[in-house]
């Protein structure tokens, strides 16, 4: 992984005086060199609005453009480019099928079930269509190892249920859920499912017509790509079924004065001018994604997991939050008398960057009991070494906090 380490610029700085460990991947990823030219590149010499452009740069910008959109249907197995639809992130996607899918398809007395590690982002849009519409919303309920209870989960499906929304993995536990499992069984009973793979998208090869979902979202930023830009893959005649996100140019068949007609998916939920470069540069970013052995990444980032985990062990009143034996690339724990605040900012005064909080995980952190934790999280670019240096800032922080 070393040699993966030196197409990272941002890891070779020093912040505070000491070398730069980064330890917040689940948040956002470092950015590979390859992505950063190609963002450089298009808004040095390829600027250009995408469609309809009668000129050179134009049909370059939009041979760019949808080029990523066929490397996405690919990277995730979808069966059509037109079931990809670019959108600023996972939230965005969540919120879309909220307003769209759910204003369509659901009616007051419906049911739909979240799970209680979910990201706020798969809570609160639905909420707000609950407050609206009436729905009731089941929540799958999270066992002491950080696991979701499949035996509950099977107690709360019944013919009133449409709709089936988890992660793939979970942002603050990072427990990998057998997601293929949840959604056979929702099946069953005539569900549809979305999988939130924000997190997941990074190290595992994503199969949607293995996982047989109806939708599945995630964020270009946490997949080595640019902020603001997503990606929501949705099957293509679910996506037509349902009325645009937005209106404006892009998007439309026909205006005239009396009403507008819509273009099918993924154009109708794709109004206004889109993230150009954001979506040129995630297509750059699947690219090198493609180019890792997902296989290795997943043993190197475990590997460092479980390096952590039992180091962390060795201090005294240290507690691990879920330890479910699928856990990937995320370690999030507390300890006793000490504030994650606190620690966090010692650890950044050594270089050491990690998340303190709730992870928009609030839910769960009353699952738990806790009000916060601090969140390590690991990526391509980590080594041995920063596990290391990340454990003896620990260890200074205690003596300082103590």
């Amino acid at each position: 992984m070393k040699d993966l380490r030196a197409q990272f610029p941002a890891v070779h700085q020093k912040v505070n005086g000491s070398p730069l460990v980064y330890l917040d991947s689940a948040a956002t990823s470092l950015k590979p060199q390859k992505v950063i030219d190609v963002l450089t590149e298009f808004y040095s010499r390829e600027t250009a609005n995408v469609h309809r452009g009668a000129h050179f740069l134009s049909d370059r910008a939009t041979q760019k453009f949808e080029k990523a959109r066929e490397s996405i249907q690919k990277f995730i197995n979808a069966e059509s480019p037109n079931e990809i639809v670019f959108t600023k992130g996972t939230t965005e996607g969540l919120n879309l099928l909220a307003q769209c899918w759910g204003r369509r398809f659901l009616r007051a007395g419906d049911e739909i079930i979240l799970s209680e590690m979910e990201h706020h982002s798969n809570i609160v849009p639905w909420q707000m269509l609950a407050e609206e519409i009436k729905i009731k919303i089941n929540f799958i309920k999270v066992t002491d190892s950080g696991e979701l209870d499949f035996a509950h989960f099977q107690t709360l499906l019944s013919e009133r249920v449409k709709l089936v929304s988890i992660t793939h993995c979970s942002n603050t536990l990072g427990t990998l859920n057998d997601v293929k499992k949840f959604i056979f069984e929702a099946q069953r009973f005539g569900a549809k499912t979305v999988i939130d793979a924000a997190q997941s998208v990074t190290f595992q090869k994503i199969d949607v017509q293995y996982l047989d979902c109806d939708f599945l979202v995630f964020s270009g930023h946490k997949l080595y790509g640019p902020y603001g830009v997503g990606v929501l893959y949705g099957r293509e005649e679910i996506l037509n079924q349902m009325p645009p996100y937005q209106g404006g140019g892009a998007m439309i068949a026909q205006v005239t004065k009396d009403g507008t007609t819509y273009l099918n998916a993924p154009q109708r939920f794709e109004a206004g001018t889109p993230n150009i470069s954001g979506v040129i540069g995630l297509g750059a970013a699947v690219e090198f994604s493609n180019s890792l052995n997902l296989t290795k990444v997943l043993a190197h980032e475990r590997e460092l997991l479980e390096r952590a985990t039992e180091q962390l062990k060795s201090f005294s009143d240290v507690r691990i939050i879920g330890e479910s034996p699928s856990r990937v690339n995320i370690l999030s724990f507390v300890i006793a008398g000490q504030h994650p605040a606190d620690i966090g900012q010692i650890l950044d005064q050594q270089g050491v960057a990690v998340r303190v909080g709730h992870h928009c995980n609030q839910p769960l952190m009353k699952r738990f009991g806790i009000a916060g934790t601090v969140r390590i999280s690991f990526g391509v670019y980590n080594t041995v070494e920063d596990v290391d240096i990340l454990i003896r800032a620990l260890k200074k922080a205690q003596e300082l906090l103590s």
